[in-house]
């Protein structure tokens, strides 16, 4: 699979990861998990002038300037070059710091990406967008820098913990929803533990999101889509301390939360909302959050990326396979099913 990107195509590959013969430095970065179950494999796989390997505290709660600097460091210790790589090893945390270590080194620098978690597989890894988080919420600190190419292995899946399988099924579920009913209708009889279905669900999920970038690179338009229960649980996770929930878990909780209010708007029906709802819970995504403070909870919206002069863009399905974009839903109507979580 070719993704365009503003600047060239990119590779998107499938499979075993094949022989990489790079003539240049490169720096591989991972965390100690991962170091510990696929560098070794890795490295038989990889052909360089120079490899060095980086490790980075693993969570959420460390994708910060602090990782970041700690990166940037390794490849000045390195003495990378601007010809130099780095590899991003590890989840959509290690993927997105990665990528925004790379983009700011000596005025940016290629790296690729080698997915290890599946929602990172299906949606992180693809698409260009890097970043951090600050206490303000998540991933307002980045930018756009497109990988040359990504390595999609199912195999770094079998070494997953289940919870973190499951919270990347969400994002699954997400495409589904949004652009694909086919796809969510296959999902609900998809048996996790056949690994040519699951192969499938995920070629067809990357596939969704590849065609989602070629035509809107820098999320102006209908990428903006992707983001569906991340308004939701951006804030859960922010309220939460990025601790509690894994990020597909907060999702997962948002688009219910969306779900909700696109009933209340006639978006969607009841029979919908209980399907979307009973395919999350058949994948062991949670469902239902207590917000602590409505009103801080509601405010933290407007420190979404997606609002734009004092207005919160919600994005909701329509339908199953459908999607529409709301920035006039009257503040009394998103408290009052903000109250329905409280």
């Amino acid at each position: 699979m070719l993704l365009k990107s503003k600047e060239d195509y990119y590779p998107i590959y499938f499979g075993d990861l094949p022989k990489l013969t790079l003539d240049k430095k490169i720096l591989i970065v991972t965390n100690p998990k991962i170091a510990g179950l696929h560098l070794q494999a890795l490295l038989e796989k990889l052909q360089a002038r120079e490899v060095y390997c980086h490790t980075i505290a693993d969570g959420e709660i460390y994708k910060d300037f602090k990782s970041v600097e700690s990166i940037l460091e390794a490849a000045f210790n390195h003495r990378l070059d601007r010809k130099s790589l780095m590899i991003a090893f590890g989840g959509g945390v290690i993927g997105d710091m990665v990528g925004f270590a790379s983009g700011i080194f000596m005025r940016g620098i290629d790296f690729i990406q080698i997915p290890t978690t599946l929602l990172a597989q299906v949606d992180s890894s693809v698409g260009g967008k890097t970043g951090i988080n600050n206490s303000f919420g998540k991933n307002l600190i980045g930018l756009f820098h497109q990988p040359k190419a990504v390595f999609i292995n199912p195999h770094f899946l079998r070494t997953l913990p289940q919870r973190e399988f499951r919270a990347g099924l969400a994002e699954i579920v997400k495409m589904a929803v949004c652009f694909d009913k086919t796809l969510f209708q296959a999902l609900q009889n998809l048996d996790i533990g056949d690994e040519n279905a699951l192969l499938s669900v995920i070629e067809r999920a990357v596939s969704i999101k590849a065609q989602v970038v070629r035509e809107d690179e820098k999320e102006q338009g209908i990428r903006a889509a992707l983001n569906y229960g991340h308004t939701f649980g951006h804030s859960i996770e922010l309220e939460s301390g990025y601790g509690k929930y894994l990020h597909g878990e907060a999702v997962g909780i948002g688009m219910v939360m969306a779900n909700t209010l696109a009933l209340a708007l006639n978006l969607i029906t009841q029979k919908e909302f209980e399907a979307i709802k009973t395919l999350l819970e058949k994948f062991r995504i949670p469902t239902s959050y207590m917000i602590k403070n409505v009103e801080s909870f509601y405010e933290s919206f407007f420190l979404d990326k997606k609002s734009l002069d004092a207005r919160i863009k919600f994005i909701l399905p329509q339908s199953i396979g459908g999607v529409c974009f709301k920035d006039d839903i009257p503040k009394a109507l998103v408290i009052d099913i903000l109250r329905e979580f409280s």
